[in-house]
């Protein structure tokens, strides 16, 4: 639609940002009015392109293929003309034939600080030929209540709630219309079924709203403050209502005549079924987070009694090893705690690994000043990945520290990460001593050693990616890592 727009008009973003609040809430109308709706713009040469439509789904469409990007045709554009001039709605005498059916039009300005900006033209399918129900006259009222404030500039509501919320009533769930005092004048048979369940008795008609929903309100429970505003229709705000162990979902659309409220139109829904799915959800989130927290206590724990028992040792091997063992379940309890503060199975891993970095340089060096640089960024990594990566870096960094800086009293270790959505690519680098010539010394590159193999398991086996040590350029050591994170991450480039 901003494509079109900018294509073919020349609008203030003002005027721009109306339509797309206009589009963005037309659909209530298209099905009160059983028409469907189509946005024209004029352009330069006097004609007009179809921006957008709206089907109702209340009823049979007049245009069953999309005529978004199409010019309106010869014999509609002085109807849309007229309206755009004169400001004001412009119905057709008599039906025009799509076919072998008969469509009613009617032309109505959008109005924008008071200068006509485009036109919808309304079109009403005649196909059914049968006498309108109650509740279909009652809809088709209550949309031109709502079409006749758009020459004036009311609709769509300046101040109404945006973004999406879940369980969002539509017009079929059930209508209701209030005066300008907020008593009902019509309550359509599914609002009366969910008034119903909340536990009113009898009709709804000529009762207050607000009233009634004061005495349904349960005593010491949460009650949204803008209920009373919603049910007498003076704000166009949507809302909860619970009683019973019922909710229900209010959406309020008030009635304006040149400022003046004249009462409103309240649409409702019963979503009792998806706030109770939403209650397991937060409950399912809480308690896997509580477990990830108990986990990471817990690693935390065997660190502290490895830590311990590597105090006592005397024999060097036995005591490294002890420490070795220490630092990855150090890491691991990290990942746990990362994902014990957030609500999805992700964690952010930049700021996780350099902790564990940081760590592991502190601990590995013994006398030696090992600096870590990093540069690119992780951005999310799921959960599965998040914690062989999290140990495969400690390892590598651990590996260069310990073996890389022999006789040095400073050194760097450099990583550098490089994400495109879920290609991953990893180099460690450090300015060391080098790969010996026969590829050993204890683990350092692709030799024997525990490390080594605990990296080149994590990395083909649970990563699903390749690992490749060479020689740096300039002196040292360089491991490149790539591997595709697995499906679900939304981590950034």
């Amino acid at each position: 639609m901003s494509d079109l727009i900018l294509e073919h008009a020349d609008l203030e973003p003002a005027d721009v940002e109306w339509l797309h609040l206009l589009v963005g809430d037309w659909q209530v109308v298209s099905d009160l009015a059983f028409a469907d709706l189509v946005l024209w713009l004029p352009t330069d040469d006097g004609r007009f392109v179809a921006v957008a439509q709206c089907r109702p789904s209340t009823g049979a469409t007049v245009h069953y293929d999309d005529i978004v990007g199409s010019f309106a045709p010869e014999g509609q554009r002085p109807q849309l003309a007229r309206a755009m001039d004169e400001a004001k709605a412009q119905r057709a005498r008599e039906p025009r034939w799509f076919g072998a059916y008969a469509v009613r039009e009617e032309a109505i300005p959008v109005v924008h600080k008071d200068t006509a900006i485009a036109v919808i033209a309304r079109q009403t399918n005649l196909g059914s030929g049968r006498t309108p129900s109650r509740l279909e006259l009652n809809y088709v009222e209550a949309a031109d209540d709502l079409v006749a404030m758009i020459p004036r500039g009311e609709f769509p509501l300046p101040n109404a709630a945006t973004g999406s919320r879940r369980g969002a009533p539509r017009v079929g769930d059930g209508l209701i219309r209030l005066n300008s005092e907020g008593e009902v004048l019509y309550a359509s048979p599914n609002a009366l079924s969910c008034f119903h369940r909340l536990g009113v008795i009898g009709p709804l008609v000529g009762q207050s709203l607000v009233e009634v929903t004061a005495d349904l309100v349960e005593q010491l429970q949460p009650v949204d403050e803008s209920l009373p505003l919603v049910v007498m229709g003076r704000a166009p705000w949507r809302t909860d209502i619970e009683a019973h162990g019922v909710s229900l979902s209010l959406r309020a659309m008030p009635l304006t005549d040149r400022g003046q409220r004249i009462g409103a139109v309240l649409l409702c829904r019963d979503v009792s079924e998806l706030r109770r799915r939403e209650r397991e959800l937060i409950t399912k989130d809480a308690t896997i987070r509580e477990i990830h927290h108990r986990v990471k206590n817990n690693l935390q724990t065997v660190a502290a009694l490895l830590r311990l028992q590597a105090r006592r040792m005397d024999v060097p091997a036995a005591k490294e090893a002890l420490e070795e063992a220490m630092r990855r379940v150090s890491t691991i309890a990290l990942v746990h705690e990362s994902l014990s503060q957030t609500l999805d199975e992700q964690v952010e891993l930049d700021d996780m690994v350099g902790r564990a970095l940081r760590l592991t340089a502190d601990v590995a060096s013994a006398g030696t000043s090992v600096r870590t640089v990093r540069t690119g960024s992780f951005g999310m990594v799921p959960a599965q990945d998040a914690t062989p990566l999290a140990l495969v870096l400690t390892e590598l960094v651990t590996n260069a520290v310990e073996h890389g800086f022999v006789g040095r009293t400073s050194g760097t270790v450099e990583i550098v990460v490089e994400r495109e959505n879920a290609d991953l690519r990893v180099v460690v680098a450090d300015d060391g001593v080098g790969l010996p010539e026969n590829g050993g010394n204890g683990g350092r590159g692709p030799g024997s050693g525990l490390g080594t193999q605990i990296v080149r398991t994590l990395v083909t086996n649970e990563l699903g990616g390749t690992i490749e040590w060479s020689a740096r350029e300039g002196g040292g050591t360089q491991v490149e890592l790539q591997l595709v994170l697995r499906a679900g991450d939304s981590g950034r480039s």
